[in-house]
């Protein structure tokens, strides 16, 4: 046994991205309960969903330091895991800062450099869109999935493209896994 604390590097980080009402939440919720591991839902969604007035840049920012909190803290909470499952992560807080305010904060893309995640696991949007309160562009979602393709290329990361329909997406996804 190894020193105090080492035992969750070995915690392997993957993260579900993807434009909206592509899967994501469905697969973290999949894998999770394939490999029995745990899994860290977006933290945006429960925020947006307690909002109850227009967001802001403000709330953007607190909702993506809250979200590189979990990424952070979870291999610690879960020292015992193989595997943690996150619900999107910063990419998507970067490309929502550049889409809707044209900015980011300072502090994100040194965030996003040294974050450890072994693995993207991309959603296309190649299933039906479904309304949610929360979800604000359909018409956008190849659009995002390409830009979301471009920032994990120039952070050097490895990404699986997953699409199909059905188990097909999870089946995608376990095999991607299982070659970490």
């Amino acid at each position: 046994m190894g020193a105090i604390g080492e035992e969750y590097k070995t915690v392997k980080k993957i993260v579900i991205l993807g434009p909206e009402s592509t899967g994501k939440t469905d697969l973290c919720r999949a894998l999770s309960s394939h490999f029995s591991e745990p899994w860290i839902p977006e933290y945006a969604r429960e925020y947006m969903e307690a909002l109850n007035r227009d967001y802001t840049y403000d709330d953007v920012e607190l909702i993506a330091r809250q979200q590189l909190r979990e990424q952070q803290e979870a291999p610690q909470l879960y020292a015992n895991a193989k595997y943690l499952f996150f619900d999107t992560d910063l990419v998507i807080t970067k490309v929502w800062f550049l889409h809707k305010f044209n900015r980011t904060p300072d502090w994100l893309q040194s965030a996003l450099e040294s974050s450890e995640v072994d693995l993207y696991l991309l959603c296309k949007p190649d299933i039906p869109w479904e309304y949610d309160p929360v979800r604000e562009n359909p018409e956008l979602r190849d659009y995002l999935y390409e830009w979301y393709q471009r920032e994990l290329e120039m952070l050097g990361r490895a990404c699986v493209a997953i699409g199909g329909l059905g188990k097909e997406r999870l089946h995608q996804a376990i095999t991607a896994i299982q070659k970490l």
